[in-house]
């Protein structure tokens, strides 16, 4: 069965207050329009056409990547007249199915479901059962349930009003017969527009039947209007989210304290992650691996039995088994770490390279560098890499010590076990097995005197002292 989906993702949008085209919004971090588009990929033999809305250029810019035909309608008169642009694209023969750019929790089961009741004697319609079906169009059904018409809210008399089967808008049907129930749409109701709705009625009065189907969850249905509709789907999507990690042994301190904004290309066993985690991008993580409690995991790969410790940030990196990183650590593109690292609080690696079992703990930066097995990073050690045009590299051997609050100064190189004395700035290649340290003479004055205030009615009221602080002469 070749398909052709037809996704409208022309309307404006005009409750979401926003300059962004509604189909911009994002779920997760991705387009409402693009979880659509996602969707049906999933089906087989299908190509797909994005109706998009004149001024809308902004939608097929952003999304140029979509593998899809983009179709423009450059006047808005409703439903009807957005697929009657893409109408030339279909082949008699097609399924055609029609989904709208602002329903981005659909399933693809749900549509495939759909699809099947599709056929020359049938046009398949997705419904949906509310307590509340405010602003939905109504499914009028006749005595023996079959569906008639459907009615649109402001055009319901009051007992169609009272009908709690609303339609979605989804509904596949063929090509041969959408083409000729397009060319007899008309514009006469409350809204002067071209309602996709009334070829529901066309259908039976050419003798088929309107097979129905409904989603598993209400959820999967709803489209976005406003910010609020907008903020409840992303809860739900995340609550979905959360349930699939739990199935696959993940433990949760709290699902409802989780946000997936990606994949997980690799999952292990008996991973653990506390509450207010954010997943980014593409995530490979092993077995028993511990996330605190805040923690951003953006495209990283982390080994087994690492330890991600509360508030930090680990982005385009790589972590070795039995590392420990954090809390406050910050991990940028193109760190890899080697198997039992310390990186600890208020640490920053840019582009590293860590070798094995090395430790860098305390309120550091290294950045552009190549650091070997069993390094120890005192607190306050920079990594010099930029000179405000180029960067350059440091090089610290296997088994160095660098003293607290260092600056090397790149390029350099720190020998094998050597050694860097606290408070150096080093500019010049160290020797292996050697001390190296840089430091001015330290000199006590004697007789110098701390500042104190000035007596008299100005000193509540003066801030600083004015005594001069420098030594006697």
């Amino acid at each position: 069965m070749s398909i052709k989906t037809i996704i409208l993702a022309a309307g404006q949008g005009t409750r979401m207050r926003s300059a962004r085209p509604k189909v911009l919004h994002e779920i997760a971090n991705r387009a409402l329009l693009e979880h659509v588009y996602l969707t049906s990929r999933g089906l087989e033999d299908n190509q797909i056409f994005i109706v998009y809305g004149h001024g809308g250029e902004a939608v097929k810019q952003t999304l140029s990547a979509l593998d899809a035909t983009w179709i423009e309608q450059k006047q808005q008169l409703g439903t009807g007249h957005a697929v009657q642009q893409a109408i030339d694209h279909v082949e008699d023969g097609d399924t055609v199915l029609i989904l709208y750019g602002d329903v981005p929790l659909l399933k693809t089961q749900t549509i495939q479901t759909l699809l099947r009741k599709a056929s020359l004697t049938s046009l398949a319609l997705l419904t949906v059962t509310l307590d509340d079906p405010t602003g939905y169009g109504r499914i009028v059904r006749d005595k023996d349930h079959a569906v008639i018409k459907i009615v649109e809210q402001k055009d319901a008399n009051e007992a169609e009003a009272q009908i709690n089967e609303g339609n979605t808008g989804i509904l596949a049907c063929k090509g041969s017969q959408l083409k000729q129930w397009l060319a007899r749409l008309s514009n006469n109701n409350a809204q002067n527009e071209y309602y996709l709705t009334d070829i529901i009625e066309m259908a039976v009065d050419d003798g088929l039947t309107i097979e129905t189907s409904q989603a598993a969850s209400a959820d999967e249905v709803l489209g976005v209007n406003n910010r609020a509709q907008l903020a409840h789907l992303e809860r739900v999507y995340q609550r979905e989210q959360a349930q699939a990690l739990m199935e696959k042994g993940v433990t949760l301190r709290d699902p409802a304290r989780l946000d997936v904004r990606g994949v997980f290309a690799e999952l292990g066993q008996d991973i653990d992650i506390d509450i207010n985690v954010i997943f980014e991008g593409v995530n490979r993580i092993a077995s028993n691996v511990k996330i605190g409690a805040h923690c951003v995991i953006k495209n990283a790969t982390i080994g087994e039995g690492v330890e991600i410790l509360p508030n930090s940030v680990i982005e385009d990196a790589e972590v070795g088994a039995g590392s420990r990183i954090g809390p406050f650590a910050r991990l940028r593109p193109q760190t890899r770490l080697a198997e039992q690292v310390h990186i600890g609080n208020f640490v920053e690696i840019k582009k590293a390279d860590v070798g094995v079992g090395s430790k860098i703990n305390h309120l550091s930066y290294i950045g552009d560098s190549e650091i070997g097995s069993k390094v120890n990073v005192g607190a306050g050690t920079i990594t010099c890499n930029y000179d405000g045009v180029n960067k350059f590299k440091t090089v610290i051997e296997d088994g160095a010590f660098i003293g607290s609050d260092s600056q090397l100064v790149a390029p350099v190189r720190i020998g094998k076990n050597a050694t860097i004395g606290a408070g150096s700035t080093i500019t010049k290649d160290t020797p292996a097995e050697q001390l190296t340290l840089s430091r001015v003479k330290q000199v006590s004055i004697a007789g110098w005197q701390r500042p104190v205030k000035q007596a008299g009615p100005e000193t509540d009221s003066a801030p600083h002292s004015q005594q001069s602080s420098r030594p006697e002469k």
